[in-house]
């Protein structure tokens, strides 16, 4: 919660608790980065690793400008930005489709890893729209739960269903557009985040149970015809997203290829011991060791305690936002920590479940302790609206200047 600090007849709210865990974070990332050095392949680690600092104190920054701001001023440009980046998000699409037809790409949107997911921008560098499009969508589905009981203090079923059907159109196109990028994890981070804002916001229980059927019944089906018509699937996704699965349910079969990522890391995790194999660690060749398998690198270099470490330090934030959820009254605003809150946790969650094979892999990077400039940007952006919700404590903090 929120200090009223007193210094020179001026008053100031500060999260104390919330900038100290920020804080720890920017040590941590910084540090695993560090430690990253020697399993890095592409591109400089003293590189990666400045310009996360870079981006560190941009999000701080964007964090103490917004925080001087009401949340309304924010809110009034929701819907704006929430335009642009759906025309970025179709600027990416174009650009996709150029290349796939003459082997081209537009302008600042070439293809990465095999996905148009990133704007270059000269001088400041990539810039991932769908990142940011998912906070906006947050305010968005929050804003659209408020007016709609609001409107229907006592829903029916058949109001019930047109709130499903107003978020539903919210959410189609930038979860296509998203699709086709193609980058299936973030799908999936804005579909939870919203399933459980609708959980939590009153909606029928019918409702829910019944959206939850229907993703448990298209997950069983997805696997029947991964396992028994795998040719029809091929049609619809990429062979590359059905060799991630084929990889995740048999990590061996396919050591040299698509097994790749998920065998080194379980090898680097189940060989580290207690305490690792020490600073900058390079036993085992990790891929993408600063960024999707940044856990891996750290449990290599420090073992099951600085795993543990990682782990606990996520769930610190994660209980901290609970709590200013939990003392939040306003409607709307506790929507929107709830779905920051699910975002932050599901993005943790699927993460450290890849690496060591509880789900399959998607991409999807540690928040605020892999690298990445586009994630943590939009995540302090996230913060900085959180404190700004986050309820003020009664006493105040004098700060008395003898000079």
């Amino acid at each position: 919660m929120k200090k009223t600090i007193v210094f020179r007849n001026k008053t100031f709210q500060i999260d104390i608790g919330f900038f100290a865990i920020l804080f720890i974070l920017w040590f941590t990332s910084c540090f695993a980065i560090y430690n990253s050095f020697n399993l890095i392949k592409d591109g400089s680690g003293t590189g990666y690793l400045m310009r996360q600092i870079f981006w560190y104190i941009i999000g701080f920054g964007a964090l103490f400008f917004l925080t001087s701001i009401q949340n309304h001023a924010i809110y009034s440009y929701i819907k704006r930005a929430y335009q642009i980046l759906l025309g970025c998000l179709l600027y990416l699409l174009a650009s996709r489709l150029v290349g796939r037809i003459i082997g081209i790409y537009l302008p600042f949107a070439p293809s990465i890893n095999g996905a148009v997911s990133w704007l270059r921008i000269p001088l400041l560098g990539s810039f991932q729209p769908s990142e940011f499009i998912k906070l906006v969508l947050i305010i968005m589905v929050a804003k659209i739960i408020q007016d709609h009981q609001a409107q229907y203090p006592v829903p029916t079923y058949k109001e019930d269903l047109l709130l499903l059907q107003k978020i539903g159109k919210t959410l189609l196109l930038p979860l296509v557009l998203i699709f086709l990028q193609p980058d299936t994890g973030l799908c999936i981070i804005i579909v939870f985040t919203v399933m459980i804002m609708l959980m939590l916001s009153g909606i029928r229980r019918s409702y829910v149970v019944a959206i939850v059927v229907a993703i448990i019944l298209v997950i069983i089906t997805f696997f029947y015809m991964f396992m028994n018509h795998r040719d029809v699937l091929a049609a619809i996704f990429s062979n590359y997203r059905l060799q991630r699965i084929e990889a995740w349910l048999d990590p061996e079969s396919n050591k040299r290829g698509s097994s790749n990522q998920l065998y080194t890391a379980l090898l680097s995790l189940g060989s580290a011991g207690l305490t690792g194999y020490g600073l900058q660690a390079n036993i085992i060749s990790i891929p993408e060791a600063h960024t999707d398998f940044i856990f891996a690198a750290i449990g290599q270099c420090f073992g099951l305690l600085g795993t543990t470490a990682i782990v606990l330090l996520c769930l610190l934030l994660d209980l901290y936002l609970c709590k200013i959820a939990y003392n939040t009254k306003n409607r709307r605003d506790r929507l929107i920590v709830i779905g920051v809150i699910a975002m932050l946790f599901y993005q943790q969650m699927q993460n450290l479940g890849m690496i060591v094979g509880i789900f399959p892999i998607t991409g999807i990077t540690l928040p605020l302790i892999s690298y990445g400039g586009s994630s943590t940007l939009s995540y302090f952006i996230a913060f900085a609206i959180v404190m700004n919700i986050s309820p003020s404590t009664k006493k105040a903090i004098h700060i008395r200047n003898r000079f």
